[in-house]
């Protein structure tokens, strides 16, 4: 079974705000059987709404339409759906009643005539009652497609499809079990990881479907299928998924949704009651970010230094400024002295630090801009790689915080 996601807007053609509702759609849909064809964004103008929604009618059986439901003129969706549906606008009481209550109660006053006018609905829809705003959903059907619209606003429709829509979908619909499991995997590129597994991948069952999801240094490997027995569809999945987790088990970290790359780092610290610390340079505080966005991370990490500036190096981690103007501030050498320095000052077992060339400009590092230095140093000696991160600042900075907890993770894994 197929729906689409049409999205109602000038603010999200524009690149006012980021359209997060597709998202969750999306996601919602999936977990119920129900694959999402296209996401169709369009502007507060009739014939485009008309035309998307007629388009849409010919693709998939369920369309759901978010945004231009509010009070004010620019927003159409309900007299769209009136137009496309041939149907004519009555007062819906109940809806008018809930409105009066929230201004009463919320705003103290009395509502105007056109906040009166969310009451307005189809003569022939389905109301779908809004609990936290004054716009109702609106379930209609013609022909063979079922279409449902909802405020735009993201706590509004969630409640609607949560509360309203996704039972009345999951009654209406005979649909089949979908499923996705997602291995991640860290250090290698998306090409290579396919060439390794190519053999296993042409012998997958033809309704099972391969996806590579490659970003900054990792690679997340999905396969996704439906089925109408969802024992034979989640073990076949997983059996699958365990095969090639053993075929991968040098840069496999772990399936997406029960563990992180973090998640385990957190659980190794923990398991062995260390502890660590963060100096960074290049990266800006973002690994300590990352750690610390973990619950419970104070047990274990004891902090993280930013010695941006080459004077704060020496003055706070006793770098010897010698050793900087003979290697530079981006070389193994200051890498390792940093890591080092930060567990002398941290108290840390474990510290890792980086210190590299993110451009646009080289500063007073030497080499290429990507050019990126990292070292732990742990109770058992120091670990250091260097490594070339490209040119664009922001993929450095990423790749470089990957590769830094992708090292993090092998070496206390190793102790």
């Amino acid at each position: 079974m197929l729906a689409e996601i049409i999205t109602i807007g000038d603010e999200i053609l524009i690149g006012q705000i980021v359209d997060t509702n597709s998202a969750f759609l999306c996601k919602v849909l999936n977990e119920a059987g129900i694959e999402v064809y296209q996401i169709t964004s369009v502007h507060d103008e009739r014939n485009h709404i008309l035309k998307a929604l007629e388009d849409a009618s010919q693709r998939v059986s369920l369309v759901l339409i978010t945004g231009g439901l509010g009070p004010t003129k620019d927003d159409i969706t309900k007299s769209c759906f009136v137009e496309f549906f041939e149907d004519q606008l009555v007062v819906h009481e109940s809806t008018k009643k809930h409105v009066q209550h929230l201004f009463e109660t919320y705003i103290q006053k009395a509502p105007s005539d056109q906040n009166l006018n969310q009451a307005l609905v189809p003569s022939r829809a389905q109301v779908l009652h809004n609990a936290h705003g004054t716009a109702p959903g609106l379930w209609m059907q013609k022909e063979q497609t079922v279409f449902v619209a909802m405020p735009g606003v993201p706590y509004e429709m969630k409640y609607l499809m949560n509360e309203e829509v996704l039972p009345r979908l999951i009654a209406h619909f005979d649909r089949p079990f979908i499923y996705h499991k997602t291995l991640m995997t860290y250090g290698m590129g998306e090409s290579s990881i396919a060439d390794r597994i190519d053999s296993w991948a042409d012998q997958l069952p033809s309704w099972i479907k391969l996806a590579y999801l490659p970003s900054y240094g990792k690679v997340r490997i999905r396969l996704s299928a439906a089925h109408k027995d969802e024992q034979i569809l989640h073990q076949t999945i997983d059996a699958l998924m365990e095969q090639l987790s053993t075929m991968l088990s040098d840069i496999a970290v772990g399936f997406e949704g029960q563990t992180s790359m973090v998640a385990q780092i957190a659980s190794l610290l923990t398991q062995k009651g260390l502890s660590l610390g963060t100096v960074e340079s290049c990266t800006g505080g973002n690994i300590a970010q990352q750690i610390t966005e973990l619950a419970g991370a104070s047990a274990y990490f004891k902090g993280s230094i930013i010695p941006y500036d080459t004077s704060l190096k020496s003055s706070l981690l006793e770098v010897d400024p010698k050793e900087i103007e003979r290697h530079s501030t981006v070389s193994l050498e200051i890498a390792e002295a940093l890591a080092t320095g930060g567990r002398k000052k941290l108290g840390a077992d474990y510290v890792v630090a980086t210190t590299g060339i993110a451009g646009p400009t080289k500063g007073d590092g030497v080499g290429q801009v990507g050019r990126v230095c990292i070292a732990i140093a742990s109770p058992y000696g120091v670990l250091k790689e260097e490594f070339m991160l490209g040119k664009a600042r922001e993929r450095i900075i990423q790749k470089a915080v990957d590769k830094a907890l992708e090292l993090l993770l092998k070496e206390i894994s190793k102790n």
